[in-house]
């Protein structure tokens, strides 16, 4: 039986990324629509239908992020940005308006496929163990609720992935490439600076002081240790 053909959105202006997506992706099946602006994405959101939707920041008609935003408002498909911005901030910005993902320009093909693989998975698996408990938190798989001190808080998909699996290994001392490669995936484990930034948006969530972590701690040189 064959695999069945993944349909992403590309929302890019620049011609040259334009093609190299076409090229490298089509080369995986994956069936794609390329677009240069945020009014002709939306269009071919519903036109097209897509998996998955890779996005450019810098785009003619406004800024990506306002695009993340306005999709968020009606579906939770896998979003990764791929911008040539690099700061900490615009990564945190973007993640925590509901990106999935964020790849800076320029990047290598091969990491771009694992990532979008990646998205993938954590939009089609399903959760076998129903609830998870460590102290005052609770999570439950099935409904994919978190809940703390008996208090319902949100999460976002990677923030959830992220502390289930701290949560399946509490108390275990983790390196940052098995976090990385089983909450992100093969082709993540050199990217500390992703799984920072989501460790910190965690602790901003769980924490009594975020500043002074007493659930997530830090590793110096190794990783983290949760619970």
């Amino acid at each position: 039986m064959s695999q069945p053909k993944y349909k992403i959105l590309i929302i890019e202006d620049d011609k040259q990324i334009q093609k190299l997506l076409e090229v490298s992706l089509e080369e995986h099946a994956f069936l794609l629509k390329v677009c240069g602006s945020q009014k002709e994405g939306m269009s071919h959101m519903i036109a097209f239908n897509p998996d998955l939707i890779l996005l450019d920041l810098g785009l003619p008609d406004g800024d990506g992020k306002l695009f993340v935003e306005k999709i968020r408002g009606f579906s939770n498909i896998p979003i990764i940005i791929v911008s040539a911005r690099n700061s900490e901030q615009e990564i945190v910005d973007s993640l925590n308006l509901g990106a999935d993902d964020y790849v800076v320009k320029p990047f290598f093909t091969g990491e771009l496929v694992a990532r979008i693989n990646s998205a993938l998975r954590h939009a089609l698996k399903k959760e076998s163990t129903p609830l998870l408990k460590v102290g005052t938190l609770e999570l439950d798989l099935e409904k994919r609720e978190f809940k703390l001190n008996d208090v319902a808080l949100h999460l976002t998909p990677l923030e959830f992935s992220l502390l289930k699996f701290f949560m399946q290994n509490s108390g275990k001392a983790l390196t940052h490439a098995q976090i990385l490669k089983n909450v992100w995936g093969v082709g993540y484990q050199n990217d500390t600076k992703i799984l920072r930034v989501f460790v910190n948006q965690l602790r901003k969530k769980i924490e009594i002081d975020p500043n002074r972590p007493q659930l997530l701690i830090t590793i110096s040189g190794v990783g983290y240790r949760f619970g």
